[in-house]
Parts: structure tokens; sequence; C-alpha cells
């Protein structure tokens, strides 16, 4: 039976959905299948690693005792050695985990971005979803409106700022220079995060000021961009590796002038939160399969799946994309590499339930990393010893 290490939570502003993913969307249908091991590696706020099975327990978030509960326990020690080892300490002896597959489930900054995949890939282990380069990429969104512009992807008019450029100049100046290439209303985000935390729409420039110092107190670099008129916002979740597999374009169903902003997802149940209430209330929010006409829904599908293939990702991802309806063209707007509780309801109306969803990532897992291993990353030479 193949051990399946499931790592969560993180040093991240989407700790807590990483939580409800990761139990909820992984753990509980991975378990279902009682084809794996299933182990939770639980990363606390603090950046503290740890292990337990009582960490496979919601309730124990849900309580508020988590950091109570992990301080009678040790944190774990991680080794890289011939694969990837998880060691720690019941009672008075010590264990050992060997773990043949890891599936990440940590959204955000130190996990989705990259940072994990760099790691598991030096252990030389087995893991679900995006590597580490499609997934830096993806989670830096200047960085993905750019490659898109390469590849002939369409994406609104955008600009971008670090905050260390405000050591160079004022922010008026940032916002005057702004005003002059742009036209309001404006979005304004922090380049690498999710679940639209630290996400303004601006109108006018004082906005456009507030805007900017709430990303810098969240991130070091800044996007702004055009609104689209006429909007329809779609999102595309899809599997795969080589051969990307869509699910249904979904339309979030919101008010003019609104965007889908943290408390729509998750407070009041949206398109990304988990949980059987959450996922109840995603499709009220939600329309799915997206009433388009037939030949909008294919261009955006096809956007979708190309970007999908342009960005190398692989495993699972989701394109968001933003429809001008009014001229029928579709943008390219950002990747998620790791969907938040997986996207289950969509795929479930697609004819995939959430025990066959892990179970098909696990398999194009091992199959990237076959693949992988074919790959000679070792390089004979005598040149050392010339020295």
């Amino acid at each position: 039976m193949k051990t399946v290490l499931v790592i969560f939570g993180g040093q991240s502003t989407e700790h807590d959905i990483s939580v409800i993913t990761a139990i909820n969307s992984v753990i509980k249908p991975l378990e279902m299948t009682k084809k794996f091991l299933v182990e939770p590696l639980y990363i606390a706020k603090n950046g503290n690693w740890y292990y337990h099975p009582r960490l496979k327990e919601l309730s124990l978030y849900k309580s508020g005792q988590i950091d109570k509960f992990l301080a009678k326990i040790e944190p774990v020690k991680v080794g890289f050695n011939q694969g990837l080892n998880i060691f720690y300490r019941n009672k008075i002896k010590n264990q050992k985990i060997k773990v043949d597959l890891v599936f990440p489930a940590l959204h955000g900054t130190k996990g989705e971005d990259g940072a994990l995949m760099g790691l598991l890939d030096m252990a030389n282990v087995a893991y679900v979803g995006c590597d580490m380069s499609s997934s830096a990429v993806a989670m830096n969104k200047v960085l993905a409106k750019q490659l898109a512009q390469v590849n002939q992807i369409d994406v609104t008019d955008f600009m971008w700022f670090k905050k260390a450029d405000l050591k160079d100049q004022s922010l008026e100046k940032i916002v005057q220079a702004v005003k002059s290439k742009l036209k309001f209303p404006l979005f304004v985000k922090p380049a690498h995060l999710g679940s639209s935390i630290g996400i303004s729409r601006v109108k006018g420039l004082l906005e456009l000021i507030n805007a900017i110092e709430l990303v810098f107190y969240y991130d070091d670099l800044v996007l702004i961009e055009e609104e689209v008129p006429n909007l329809i916002e779609v999102t595309l979740p899809i599997i795969g590796n080589q051969q990307p597999q869509p699910a249904y374009l979904e339309r979030p169903l919101l008010k003019a002038n609104d965007f889908f902003d943290f408390e729509t997802k998750y407070l009041s149940g949206g398109k990304k939160g988990g949980g059987q209430k959450t996922n109840q209330a995603a499709q009220g929010y939600s329309e799915i399969p997206a009433k388009l006409d037939r030949k909008l829904y294919k261009k955006a599908e096809d956007l979708g799946v190309k970007v999908f293939k342009t960005f190398s990702l692989s495993g699972i991802a989701r394109v968001d994309m933003l429809i001008d309806s009014k001229l029928q063209k579709v943008y390219f707007n950002e990747i998620n590499p790791l969907p938040g509780s997986l996207y289950a309801h969509n795929f479930q109306k697609f004819g995939i339930s959430n025990v066959d969803l892990v179970t098909k990532l696990i398999d194009l897992a091992f199959d990237k990393f076959e693949d992988n291993q074919a790959i000679q990353k070792v390089f004979s030479t005598n040149y050392l010893s010339q020295f």
C-alpha cells in the first residue's frame, strides 16, 4: 500500500483554506478508496512541521485548540536522502514514515508558489500538481501576464510596481504614471496572493493610493490592470499532464460592479470554499456549465486549455478568464495551480467524483514522476582533476 503524505496549513494568508482543502477534499476521499495509507503533515502558522493522526480531524481546528495540541507534540524532522522521510516521536519512541507520494494542499506563498515543489524535486519524490517553475510563474500575476503576452494570449492593459520603487519615487508619482497609461476603473492586486486577498476595485486617485498601500501590506509587488467592460467572469478547472482535460466552464453569478472577494468565496459560501455547506453555496453563486453562446463557450474553453499547455501546467489547475460580452473577446486573467477544495463541485457536475478526482491526480503524479526519472540529470566530466 502506497503512503501518501498530505501537506497543508503553511505560512500563508490562505492557511485556513488549506486546512479545509486537505481534510475535506483530499484526505477523506483518499481514505475512502482504501488504496492508500494517508498521513497528514501540518505546517503551523509559525512555520513548524507536525505529524499526528489527529491532525486529520477538522474538529481539532474548528475548536480553536490546535495550538494547545501542537504544544504537546514535537515538530517532525524531514529527511531527503533516498526519497522523502518524516521522523517523529511517538510518546518515547522515534518513528519514521517513508513517503511514496506527496499530495500538496498548500495555498498561496511558501507552498503553491513552487517553494514546496522545489523541495520535493530535491527529495526526488512524486507529488501531485504543477512543478516548481510552472507554479512559480502561475502564482506571480505579473510574470503570468507577461508570458501570456509573449504567446499571443490576450490580457487586459496593465502596469506593475515593486515596493522598492517607493525608495526612488513617491507614491503620488506612481499614481500619476498609472493615470496617464490606464483607464479607470482599475483593479489593484497583490502579485503573489490568491483568494482575492488584498484586491481592490478603484475608480479614482485617492482610492488607487489606498489600494496600493493595502497591497504593499501583504506583498512587495503590485499589479494594476484595467477593468473589462461588459464583463462576464469565467473559470475553467483542468486536469491532465500532456493531454489536459477541461471540466465545465464556470461562471460566478455576481451583481454589477461586484467581484468575488474573500468573503464571497468563503464566508458566504463561494467558488473556492470547501465542505458541504460551502459547496452547496458555490452551486448557488456559480453557473455550471456557464450559459454562454456555444461559440463563445468554446473560445473560452480553448483559451483555458492553451494557457494550461503554454504554462506547462500539470496535474490540476484552474484558469480564470474575463469576457467582454459586447466584443465577444476573451482575456486571460490568472492561474490557480492548486484550486481550493480542488474545485470538486465542478468536477462532480462534470461526472468525476471527489474520490475519482484525487485518485486520478495521484495516477497523473506517478506518470509525471516516471517520465522525469527517465531524464538524465548527471553529467560526468574530469573538470575537477585540473585543480
